[in-house]
């Protein structure tokens, strides 16, 4: 990055409270994070509208798997590129083109819906578009967050990009059964649209750019070098292991929970809004708990044990029918996933290279995010033709077992 991040800094009293929100310090990450509040709210808002909008049209959990996937198979298929691109071109600019890509497919989708004309090829069309800009942008992001802030406080500033994650993942879905109730679809999707203009305006705003090195080497060869790079550095490729299971296993109690509020507990629109809030209420304190505990050891060790807990409250949602207790382990379960998810993602951004970032960023994220369209489709399928309980217990199984694979085996994982 071209700009030295304490420039920017603004020393508070010491305290549990200021190592929590040490991040807040620097002025370039407090205009990113408030960008990207609002539009993660507004995304939040369409997810929840479109994943009502494909049931209501289909009345298939398989779509929602599909729609899921589509969404998240641009990361399979581009984010390798994008991680190249990352490390080849000024990272904010690379992060509009994606937010301007984000914004058309809400605004196009807006439109079908009001003008009666949205099916569901609709939909996995611009679910698919959509999730193209974010293969570019997301390792841009990644990348870029780092330099916005002094080393010490990358973990800290990778929790508090995960608060606003799931901040936005509690107000984005009240919002939603509001404007649901006040507008239907359609509103929901416009305002989604609206709330790029957020993340547009701080990227113009901050100071910090990237000025890549100048290589002639092809796109072909900076990917391998990324692949040989992550090869010599173990570790980086076993949190990417850990980093699929996670979300191939943790995704889908999200992309499941609008046929448990509907099929299982017989709520509507509200009541699953209402679900997605209380996951993303123990999201917040996870994430909060991470910040405050982000300068401490034994982050890898952490991780796996995490995992095993996240494991034994996947399958306890699964089995329960009482209302009031699924909403207590959804909460306590996005503790566990945010944790799980934010430990992770600061492991990896805190042993790679500057001049490797972007390739390393898309490689994990290709792993990281890979798992959660698989994981959508995969036990979207398995909920189609069994049930979404047994679904949720096979992806308890798995992820138990690879939290107990890493703990006794000699890895590097549980030692960093």
């Amino acid at each position: 990055m071209a700009t030295d991040p304490q420039s920017t800094l603004i020393t508070p009293a010491g305290g549990l409270l200021s190592r929590t929100f040490q991040a807040f310090r620097y002025r370039d990450f407090r205009l990113l994070w408030s960008g990207a509040f609002t539009s993660t709210t507004g995304t939040w808002m369409q997810q929840v509208a479109q994943a009502w909008l494909v049931l209501d049209i289909t009345g298939s959990a398989f779509y929602l798997g599909l729609v899921s996937f589509l969404a998240d198979l641009p990361i399979l298929l581009f984010s390798l590129l994008g991680g190249v691109v990352a490390d080849r071109v000024d990272r904010r600019k690379l992060l509009l083109a994606s937010q301007y890509t984000q914004m058309t497919s809400a605004f196009i989708l807006t439109a079908l819906v009001l003008l009666g004309r949205v099916h569901i090829w609709h939909i996995l069309a611009l679910a698919f578009m959509s999730g193209t800009g974010m293969s570019f942008g997301g390792p841009a992001y990644q990348a870029l967050v780092p330099g916005l802030v002094k080393r010490k406080d990358v973990p800290n500033a990778i929790a508090l990009n995960s608060i606003q994650f799931n901040l936005a993942r509690v107000v984005g879905p009240l919002l939603a059964g509001v404007a649901l109730a006040a507008g239907g679809a359609a509103l929901c999707f416009g305002l989604n649209g609206l709330s790029f203009l957020a993340v547009i305006v701080s990227l113009y705003l901050i100071r910090a750019t990237f000025v890549p090195e100048k290589t002639h080497e092809s796109v072909l060869d900076g990917l391998r070098n990324g692949f040989k790079y992550m090869k010599k550095h173990g570790a980086l490729g076993q949190l990417s292991v850990l980093g699929f299971v996670s979300t191939f296993c943790g995704i889908p109690l999200l992309t499941l929970l609008p046929v448990f509020a509907r099929d299982i507990f017989h709520l509507g629109a509200t009541g699953y809004a209402n679900m997605m809030a209380a996951s993303g209420a123990g999201a917040i304190i996870g994430a909060l708990f991470y910040a405050a505990i982000s300068r401490q050891k034994a982050h890898g060790w952490l991780a796996l044990q995490v995992q095993l807990i996240f494991a034994l409250l996947l399958a306890a949602f699964a089995f329960s029918r009482n209302l009031l207790l699924s909403y207590v382990v959804l909460f306590l379960a996005g503790i566990c996933l945010i944790t799980l998810f934010a430990a992770i993602t600061s492991l990896v951004q805190l042993n790679v290279a500057e001049n490797m970032r972007g390739r390393v960023m898309s490689i994990f994220m290709l792993a990281f995010r890979g798992g959660m369209p698989l994981g959508s489709l995969t036990l979207g399928y398995l909920a189609e033709q069994f049930s979404p309980s047994a679904a949720l217990v096979i992806g308890s199984i798995i992820l138990a077992a690879t939290a107990l694979g890493f703990l006794i085996a000699s890895g590097s994982i549980k030692k960093l």
